[in-house]
């Protein structure tokens, strides 16, 4: 389980969650398609987990594809699959040689056999790496992931193995997919928009927020380094009064 937040030192994230908005906008202000951005948008995860290690930023999750995300049209959607494939096939020697762990959340039954696959391998190949642990949000929504756990739950509580009076707010962490991540310190969602849009709910209850004009294309280390300073300033007092 995580440690307890109130004991922790005021300092900078150390778990940094990002709402990746703006891709489709930014290459059509360009006179681009969508896919365009997407791709845009790929390229930049690299530059921002590349600057975790020096921010001091250990986990790092990513919200790449939601279980909304199917309503787009079918290029679209497909498209992100194949990109997907090409993101994992060509970073996944660097990540392992980085020291980089990366995970996967969310429901994989929607996703195709290969592209599995690749997860698998990915998971498998950098398993024993601790630099950054890379969490990446793919046919993730939160109250689908609350739903599922909610499930595994029941059926240990029919099995015998977990009485109902013994379910509390410490149980259903341990049956949700990030059961061996920390909370997120600091959520960020990019483009302009104000909404959580089904991220992580159980997860942040008590994370702070920055939701930035940045299209996620343009942003930048530099604008991770400022939110994780500015992120340093705020006092957390998780329900509490100041001493």
């Amino acid at each position: 389980m995580p440690a307890d937040p109130q004991n922790e030192p005021h300092c900078g994230p150390r778990h940094v969650a990002i709402i990746m908005d703006g891709n489709g906008r930014w290459a059509q202000a360009r006179g681009r398609p969508r896919l365009y951005g997407h791709h845009a948008g790929a390229r930049r995860v690299r530059e921002v987990v590349e600057a975790c290690p020096g921010l001091g930023i250990k986990y790092l999750t990513i919200f790449a594809f939601s279980t909304e995300n199917w309503k787009r049209t079918q290029v679209e959607v497909a498209g992100l699959m194949s990109l997907f494939k090409r993101y994992i096939i060509k970073e996944t020697r660097t990540l392992a040689q980085n020291g980089i762990r990366v995970r996967f959340i969310g429901d994989r039954v929607r996703l195709d056999a290969k592209l599995i696959e690749l997860m698998d391998t990915l998971e498998r190949e950098t398993a024993e790496n601790d630099l950054v642990h890379l969490t990446v949000a793919l046919n993730y929504g939160g109250r689908d992931e609350v739903a599922r756990a909610t499930k595994r739950l029941a059926r240990d509580v029919a099995a015998g193995n977990l009485r109902p009076e013994d379910v509390d707010e410490e149980t259903l962490p341990r049956y949700l997919d990030t059961r061996v991540l920390p909370d997120p310190d600091l959520v960020i969602r990019t483009s302009g928009e104000a909404r959580i849009s089904n991220f992580l709910l159980w997860q942040s209850a008590y994370s702070e927020y920055e939701f930035i004009d940045t299209l996620w294309p343009d942003f930048t280390a530099a604008e991770l380094e400022r939110l994780c300073k500015s992120f340093g300033s705020r006092e957390r007092r998780f329900g509490a009064v100041p001493a």
